[in-house]
């Protein structure tokens, strides 16, 4: 199953980014969060409030309703609002619905926003007895299924042994992450790991250590997608969103169902990514992978054809994915080291590097972004391209 296959080549452009101090414990409320990004949004993409037309934002029932966030801004009547159920599947899809409103009409200046105390406040990971939507969860509550943590550790030890991968290529993901996050002054961990200190860390759940799993954090992050002749005109440079999808397959989202409990959502998205984008592999010179575990990072480069099949650990090894590399991977961190704002951040990162404004690592002459959402074998991609 693959749906929402668009493309939008021109027609739409990322104006601006704007985002908060990423933190354990912001002490401010969502709303806040979100109004303090969307403000920096806005003004980085060279406009104002009474240019926004429209507001989208994905959450989990842990932020504030778009339209409270239309109303604190004081936007102008009528203003096209929508919110999408879900965590990280919609980060990258997120601009093909603001570009499908830009391409009807509907609106001519689309903010999105993701903003949530995800450790002070509502945390994920956690699961509770209930019947109706989720009701099957207390069949293996009972065997250690206590978040997505143990569900995504099955899926990497199977990926593992059908591979032949081993720890040392999630180690190899993880101290990438690090190093490249050690430069980056928004990122909450700015310290080098060496490998014997990966390796002395407690695991969660086997195969995957504490610094396997992505952060939790407090903050918001927003863009301000808009007509690419608005673009033009308020915010040169701007990258244009050239196609988006969003769907998936079976795999480790429902392994009592799936044939492959270790398939990840990038196996059913990259064809037709590719051929919606009138591009290929050899296009992307910059991956923004949704890190949520370490596991999904090499998965998802082999699927998005990226990496030859089962080189993805000798890959980041060698040095190909650093900032200065072949094929830069999470430049800034990714969601393992600088924070997680359910994958937004990667994609404002990816928008920075694609201008060149880069606060840390700037990747040298990016032309192409593959950008990812990751919800087991469910998500979605987009490719951002410079203009």
């Amino acid at each position: 199953m693959t749906a929402g296959r668009q493309s939008f080549a021109g027609k739409a452009a990322v104006a601006g980014v704007g985002m908060t101090e990423l933190s354990r414990d912001s002490g401010r409320s969502v709303l806040e969060l979100a109004l303090e990004a969307s403000r920096a949004a806005i003004t980085d993409a060279g406009l104002g409030p009474q240019d926004v037309d429209a507001v989208l934002c994905y959450h989990m029932n842990d932020s504030t309703p778009a339209a409270y966030l239309a109303s604190a801004l004081h936007l102008q009547d009528p203003v096209w609002t929508n919110e999408f159920y879900s965590g990280g599947t919609q980060c990258a899809s997120i601009l093909g619905d603001a570009a499908m409103l830009i391409e009807s009409g509907t609106a001519s200046s689309v903010l999105v926003y993701r903003a949530l105390n995800g450790r002070s406040g509502k945390r994920m990971g956690q699961t509770a007895l209930r019947i109706g939507a989720g009701a099957e969860e207390q069949f293996s509550l009972p065997y250690g299924m206590l978040g997505p943590v143990h569900l995504f550790a099955l899926a990497a030890q199977r990926w593992m042994h059908e591979t032949g991968a081993d720890e040392s290529d999630l180690a190899a993901v993880v101290r990438h992450s690090r190093d490249h996050a050690s430069r980056n002054p928004r990122a909450i961990f700015r310290k080098p790991m060496a490998r014997e200190e990966y390796f002395g860390l407690p695991y969660v759940a086997t195969p995957l250590r504490r610094a396997d799993c992505c952060l939790e954090s407090d903050g918001a992050v927003a863009l301000l997608v808009t007509r690419t002749d608005i673009a033009d005109a308020a915010r040169p440079g701007s990258p244009r969103i050239r196609a988006a999808v969003r769907g998936g397959g079976p795999g480790a989202s429902a392994m009592d169902r799936a044939p492959d409990v270790s398939r990840l959502f990038s196996s059913s998205l990259a064809a037709p990514l590719y051929e919606r984008a009138g591009m290929s592999p050899a296009d992307v010179d910059l991956a923004m992978v949704y890190d949520a575990y370490s596991f999904v990072v090499p998965v998802q480069l082999e699927d998005f054809g990226l990496v030859p099949p089962g080189e993805s650990g000798a890959f980041l090894r060698a040095g190909a994915a650093d900032f200065d590399g072949r094929l830069p991977v999470n430049p800034h961190g990714g969601l393992l080291s600088e924070g997680y704002v359910h994958g937004l951040n990667n994609i404002a990162e990816a928008v920075r590097q694609l201008r060149g404004d880069a606060v840390a690592n700037q990747v040298r002459d990016p032309s192409v972004a593959l950008c990812t959402g990751f919800g087991g074998s469910l998500g979605s991609a987009a490719i951002l391209e410079r203009v």
